[in-house]
C-alpha cells in the first residue's frame, strides 16, 4: 500500500538538463514543504574518495542542481558541512571533486567537523531507544552542535557498499554526526545507521536527499568500483525509502538489507517496495544487476569486523595500533588501486562520457 508521506522522485536526465531536471525533481519530491523555510538548511555532500572517481562521490551537478531546487523552494540560508575520515580528506576531495567552486559561486559557507574552531562537539542524549550508539560510545554520544535545529539535505550517489550492500541517504549521515571514531561502529553498522536517523528526526526541523546516479558504482564500494552511466537522479524526504528505491533499482531487495528492514519496522521510513509512492520513471522492470564483491581492503575488513577475529577489536581498531589498517588503506586506495586501475578508469570515463565532458566544465 502506498504511503503519500513515502514519495521518492524518479527521473530520467542528461547533460544538458541536468540543472533544470533537478529543480523538477524537487517540487515533485515536496521538497517546499519537507523542509523549515525559517531555519538554515545543511548541505551534506558525499566524498567518500577525495580522488576523482565515477560513482564514488557526490558530483558538481549535483550540488550546483540541489542549490537550485533548494532556492526555486524559497530556501537560501545554506551551509556546508564535510566530515573527515581517517582516509579521506575532505579539503583536498572538495577542489580534486570541483565542490568547492560550486559553494564559492553560490557564496555558501563551509564548515568542516574536524575543525573545533569550525564545529563544536557535544554529548547528545537522544530521546529515542537505541540500539548500539549507547553501548559503543559509553562515555556520550558526541555530534556536532551545528546539526541542532538546522534542515539536513543529503547529497549521496547511487552505489554499492562493501559492509553495507548500498550506501545512500541513511549511510550519509554516518560521517556528519560521529567523529573520526565512527570505525567503531563497523561490526554492527546497520544497527548504527538506525540510530542515526532516530537522532536525525529528533534534531533536524527537515530532513532531503537528492541522490545523483548519473553515473552509479558497482562493485567492492564505496571506492573501487565498476562505473555504470544510468542517468537517473532520485529525491525524497523520507531516507529508508529513497535507499530502498536505490536498492532495488540496483538489482536488491531492500527488504534483505539489515539497515533498511530495520529503520522501516521501527517506522522511521518505508522499506517496502509496494509501500512507497515511486513517481517520475517507472522502475518495476529496472535492474541493473549490481553486485559488491570485495577487494584487499574489503577482505581485511569482514576478517576482523565481521569474523570470529572481531573479539580483538578493541585491541585493534581503538589503540593506536589502528593506524596501521589507516595506512594500510590508504596506501592500497591512493598509491596503488587508483594509479594501477582507477585513474585510467577515471580517464576513460573523462574522455569518452557526456558526464565527464560536463565534469571538465565545472
Amino acid at each position: 500500500m502506498e504511503n503519500p508521506n513515502s514519495t521518492v522522485a524518479v527521473l530520467k536526465t542528461c547533460p544538458e538538463t541536468v540543472l533544470n531536471d533537478y529543480i523538477k525533481l524537487g517540487e515533485m519530491a515536496g521538497l517546499s514543504g519537507a523542509l523549515d523555510k525559517s531555519k538554515t538548511t545543511i548541505l551534506k555532500d558525499n566524498i567518500s574518495w577525495h580522488l576523482p572517481f565515477p560513482g564514488a562521490n557526490s558530483v558538481p551537478w549535483q550540488l550546483e542542481g540541489a542549490i537550485k531546487s533548494l532556492q526555486n523552494a524559497g530556501l537560501g540560508d545554506l551551509a556546508a558541512v564535510h566530515n573527515d575520515t581517517v582516509v579521506t580528506d575532505p579539503y583536498v576531495g572538495g577542489r580534486l571533486l570541483k565542490l568547492k567552486p560550486v559553494y564559492e559561486k553560490y557564496d555558501i559557507p563551509e564548515r568542516y567537523n574536524n575543525d573545533p574552531e569550525d564545529l563544536k562537539w557535544s554529548v547528545y542524549e537522544p530521546h529515542s531507544s537505541m540500539m548500539v550508539l549507547d553501548k559503543i560510545f559509553t562515555s556520550g554520544i558526541k555530534i556536532p552542535e551545528f546539526f541542532i535545529g538546522k534542515n539536513i539535505v543529503h547529497l549521496p550517489t547511487l552505489k554499492t557498499h562493501i559492509y553495507t550492500t548500498t550506501t545512500g541517504a541513511m549511510k550519509n549521515a554516518f560521517g556528519g554526526l560521529l567523529n573520526t571514531k565512527r570505525h567503531y561502529t563497523h561490526s554492527c553498522i546497520h544497527e548504527t545507521l538506525v540510530d542515526l536517523l532516530h537522532i536525525q528526526k529528533e534534531i533536524h526541523p527537515g530532513i532531503f536527499a537528492f541522490m545523483d546516479g548519473t553515473t552509479a558504482g558497482s562493485g567492492p564500494g564505496p571506492r573501487t568500483m565498476i562505473p555504470h552511466v544510468k542517468n537517473i537522479i532520485l529525491a525524497s524526504s523520507d531516507q529508508v525509502a529513497i535507499d530502498a528505491v536505490a536498492a532495488k533499482m540496483m538489482g536488491f531487495d531492500p527488504m534483505s538489507i539489515p539497515f533498511i528492514r530495520l529503520a522501516h519496522e521501527k517506522g522511521l521510513g518505508r522499506g517496502r517496495i509496494d509501500e512507497i509512492n515511486i513517481i517520475g520513471e517507472d522502475i518495476s522492470d529496472i535492474n541493473f544487476g549490481f553486485s559488491v564483491g570485495d577487494n584487499m581492503a574489503s577482505k581485511i575488513g569482514d576478517m576482523f569486523w565481521f569474523s570470529p577475529l572481531k573479539v580483538f577489536q578493541r585491541l585493534l581498531f581503538h589503540t593506536p595500533i589502528v593506524y596501521i589498517f589507516v595506512l594500510a588503506s590508504a596506501f592500497y586506495h591512493d598509491r596503488l588501486w587508483y594509479p594501477l586501475k582507477g585513474k585510467k578508469i577515471f580517464g576513460k570515463w573523462l574522455e569518452k562520457t557526456g558526464w565527464g565532458e560536463l565534469f571538465k566544465n565545472y
